[in-house]
């Protein structure tokens, strides 16, 4: 991902997610906090799919729609903060691979678990990827900035 595909990633996550409205600003820090997390996926020229992800703290789930500021100086996960595809590349795997990417690169960054917080009914998609929702008490914020149905979720990496 590159600046030149913000506009591109904003489009794209207000048509898939319009129940969870996120600046540009909040895509522009991510970008700039940890670009190799940041990537995007074109088909036939056009991106169809982007993911966002970074270090973070384990069982701590930024809000909704906010700035981070900067990045943990001790990160205990690697945090898919958002994952989104258009019906172009949906049901063609393309997720999956994703998840598969994300997963080698947090191994290669030395982390052991990755997290998200799954919203709209993908709690299925993200269990069939090896995450597990967890209701532990010691999260940090609550999730209700992403909705009644959010789910905290952990993958522990080998």
């Amino acid at each position: 991902m590159a600046k030149a595909d913000l506009p591109a990633v904003g489009a794209l996550a207000a048509f898939i997610h319009p129940a969870y409205p996120e600046d540009d600003a909040v895509f522009a820090e991510r970008l700039a906090l940890y670009s190799a997390g940041c990537r995007v996926f074109d088909h036939g020229g056009k991106v169809e799919a982007y993911v966002v992800s970074h270090p973070w703290r384990r069982f701590e789930a930024p809000a909704l729609n906010s700035l981070l500021g900067a990045l943990p100086a001790a990160p205990s996960t690697f945090y898919i903060h958002d994952l989104a595809l258009s019906s172009a590349v949906r049901n063609t795997g393309a997720a999956a691979q994703i998840v598969a990417w994300l997963a080698e690169h947090a191994l290669g960054e030395h982390f052991r678990h990755m997290s998200l917080v799954a919203v709209n009914g993908s709690e299925g998609f993200w269990q069939r990827q090896g995450f597990t929702a967890t209701h532990d008490q010691t999260l940090k914020y609550p999730l209700s900035s992403y909705g009644n149905d959010a789910q905290y979720m952990v993958r522990d990496l080998p």
